[in-house]
């Protein structure tokens, strides 16, 4: 049961820990967040198995990570606010040639981010963006200024 409980707790722990980490889309991730992820994973998941090596173990605690991750993914589909927590908000980047150097600077988004994936999108100058938008996801979606504007 401690192994159960301690899977749980790591689990959660890490969904919190990358949470608070920021958002960045796995094309993004620099090798320091790569890094990050791995050893923090590897760190949980050696508080989680202790001094118990067995297979079962092993088993019990993998089943217990895919239960909590489904009722943690249910419950963001119950309750939309709590999703809004675990997941967060699309945050705007870029809003009519203006940098939001706040939220760029909380999210550590740099304008070279957003210019990278505007180049993606066929776009070579900031004047032909209208917005920058960090999704949940953590994708830079790109918005065009219109022929009109």
């Amino acid at each position: 049961m401690a192994a159960v409980l301690r899977a749980i707790w790591g689990y959660c722990f890490l969904v919190l820990i990358v949470r608070t980490a920021g958002r960045r889309p796995g094309k993004q991730i620099t090798p320091f967040e790569f890094v990050f992820i791995f050893f923090a994973g590897g760190v949980t998941l050696t508080s989680m198995v202790g001094n118990d090596p067995s297979l079962i173990n092993a088993v019990t605690i993998i089943i217990t990570i895919a239960v909590t991750h489904f009722l943690i993914a249910w419950i963001r589909h119950r309750w939309p606010a709590i999703g809004l927590i675990i997941d967060g908000t699309p945050l705007v980047l870029l809003q009519k040639g203006e940098w939001q150097v706040e939220t760029m600077r909380r999210m550590r988004i740099k304008d070279d981010d957003v210019m990278a994936m505007a180049r993606d999108n066929g776009l070579e100058r900031l004047d032909q963006i209208e917005y920058a938008i960090l999704e949940r996801n953590g994708e830079i979606s790109i918005i065009q200024k219109s022929e009109n504007s």
